[in-house]
């Protein structure tokens, strides 16, 4: 199956990026002479199983990406309105992969490891969860910020697969995600106080998570504990974007 793919690419780079990188958005910092979004481009055109491309941000971003099929889409206002527009721009219909801009470390390899990972594809959500070891042991000294659970401690991945039949329902699921996917223990409160007891004292189990979120937003939902931490490195502060540079200058 092939999915089209969103990239969500509109943040100005006002926040801890600013004192160490010009760029105007932070799509567009510079990494080892490519802009950081260019990586992420990059690795989904290279997949046989990615088919058309939106990237939602600023216009000027449309000069930046060289050769790319890759459409940009104007902003629609929040991070979940943007999804929603890269959605409408390419189709409602079937799987849509959405990336954030900023894990530049991403691979076609790992773009095609993530969609096997994920199986048949008869769930309507796949999430990617990082094991603290597997981040740890690739990335070692790398601060992110991780949830215990019986099953381990896991971090978030800044990817996901969804179904566009349910994408209506799930707007709330996405509007959640997305506000708290770096707040554990808001996303564990969210879903009830038993979660909260079981998230502090290391008992929950994702299947009870997934399970959970199918009842409250009707939909299956999958937590997918990935072997590809670049997935779940997202560049955020200065030291994040340090250690990108090395590892993507040395292998330029």
């Amino acid at each position: 199956m092939r999915v089209g793919a969103v990239v969500l690419a509109g943040r100005a780079n006002d926040g801890r990026l600013k004192d160490v990188a010009a760029a105007e958005w932070e799509a567009l910092i510079d990494i080892a002479g490519k802009p950081m979004l260019q990586y992420v481009v990059d690795a989904l055109e290279g997949s046989s199983s990615v088919g058309d491309i939106a990237v939602v941000g600023p216009g000027i971003l449309a000069s930046s990406l060289k050769a790319s099929r890759a459409r940009v889409v104007p902003p629609a206002g929040g991070l979940v309105d943007n999804v929603m527009a890269g959605f409408d721009s390419l189709s409602r219909s079937g799987k849509m992969l959405v990336a954030t801009s900023d894990i530049p470390l991403v691979t076609t390899e790992v773009v095609d490891g993530f969609l096997r990972e994920c199986g048949d594809l008869d769930a309507d959500f796949y999430y990617p969860i990082v094991r603290r070891e597997t981040m740890e042991a690739r990335y070692p000294g790398v601060k992110r910020t991780y949830a215990g659970l019986r099953d381990g401690s896991f971090t978030g991945g800044n990817v996901f697969l969804a179904d566009l039949g349910v994408a209506d329902r799930l707007r709330d699921t996405l509007e959640f995600l997305v506000e708290n996917r770096k707040k554990p223990g808001r996303m564990a409160a969210v879903l009830g106080i038993a979660f909260v007891f079981k998230l502090l004292f290391r008992l929950l189990t994702i299947s009870e998570a997934e399970k959970k979120a199918g009842e409250l937003y009707g939909i299956r939902a999958k937590a997918v504990i990935t072997d590809y931490p670049e997935i779940g490195f997202d560049v955020d502060k200065p030291s994040d974007l340090g250690l990108v540079s090395r590892i993507l200058s040395k292998a330029a």
